[in-house]
């Protein structure tokens, strides 16, 4: 299950997702890049101690199987920078799993939260509560001119990364996705692709965050995002309906043989299956498609990725073998 994905939230036939993500360290401790073994487990076990126990479940890296690690990623509850120790990293999360708290990432603390739709000053409120709680017990390291110390420089100040997941198939069938980015870029916030920097774009999937965080308050950042977004999604709103009353006929037989070979399907790889569930998203938010719903096909997204495969037929798979069980779930999940 993909908790966070359960609720429509506004904007929810393009935006996917929100994400609050706040960098933390602590002062009395090295950073994690010179951090020793048993200094790390210290820092665990404060960060821990100082959760509310009846809220959070705690998980040592460590202690993961490897497949259900990068399962975690692919559902985005933690990210891949954690799997990069984990003989010292480990995570909090709440039973809805839109809440984790991050240890020994690149920073001491990562708290992220997460919601459907564009939600971002609700998510905002979720984590600035995460973090009055541990920074009541734990000492950060602060500096008053400057903010937050991190191990980067780009999340120095307020340590804030907003981001939102946006879907835009139709700014890509009319070529204006390439116009679009280079004007957010222009805007001083960056573009990266489903499981965030360094990775590639999805399923028409986008996400955008800031790439400061220095100099400007924290709800003067999530203003300019959020405003951003509204715009883009709307701009993505008027691209498809301007395709459906320009191309109809052309528009409904891409929604449409997309979900022919969905629910047909007997062997598809991960990049066809994404790219017809885009189709059958948008087919979904233009009322072409009306026996299933946006929020199962995030979930379906998420399920037919290699690990999360795997984890659900617990058991390892070579390349055939996920393609005819991803092909299995999508036929069940269509019908």
């Amino acid at each position: 299950m993909i908790f966070w994905l359960k609720d429509m939230g506004e904007f929810r036939d393009v935006v996917v997702s929100s994400r609050i993500r706040l960098a933390r360290n602590l002062d009395n401790y090295r950073f994690p890049i010179r951090i020793g073994t048993d200094e790390a487990r210290q820092v665990y076990d404060d960060v821990i101690r100082s959760l509310d126990k009846n809220k959070y479940l705690s998980f040592k890296m460590k202690d993961i199987p490897v497949i259900e690690r990068n399962m975690l990623v692919e559902k985005h509850i933690i990210s891949p920078a954690l799997l990069h120790t984990p003989n010292i990293s480990g995570f909090a999360m709440n039973e809805q799993e839109d809440e984790t708290i991050m240890i020994n990432e690149e920073d001491h603390i990562r708290i992220q939260v997460l919601d459907s739709g564009l939600a971002l000053k609700k998510a905002w409120k979720k984590a600035d509560e995460i973090d009055n709680q541990l920074g009541n017990s734990l000492r950060y390291a602060y500096d008053e001119k400057i903010g937050y110390l991190t191990s980067c420089p780009t999340n120095l100040g307020t340590g804030l990364r907003v981001s939102v997941m946006l879907h835009l198939p139709a700014m890509e069938m009319t070529k204006e996705i390439n116009k679009v980015l280079t004007t957010i870029t222009q805007f001083g916030l960056a573009v990266r692709g489903v499981y965030g920097e360094g990775t590639k774009a999805l399923g028409s999937l986008y996400q955008i965050s800031n790439q400061s965080t220095l100099g400007d308050s924290e709800e003067t950042i999530i203003k300019k995002i959020d405003h951003l977004t509204r715009q883009i999604a709307e701009k993505e709103r008027i691209t498809r309906k301007n395709i459906f009353e320009k191309s109809a006929v052309s528009f409904e037989d891409k929604i449409f043989r997309a979900y022919g070979i969905l629910k047909n399907t007997r062997i598809i790889s991960t990049d066809e299956a994404v790219r017809l569930i885009s189709f059958l998203k948008l087919g979904i938010a233009s009322g072409l498609i009306t026996d299933n719903n946006i929020n199962d096909m995030d979930k379906l997204f998420i399920e037919i990725q290699p690990a999360s495969l795997q984890y659900i037929s617990r058991k390892e798979m070579n390349d055939m073998e996920r393609d005819i069980k991803r092909a299995e779930i999508i036929r069940n999940k269509i019908n």
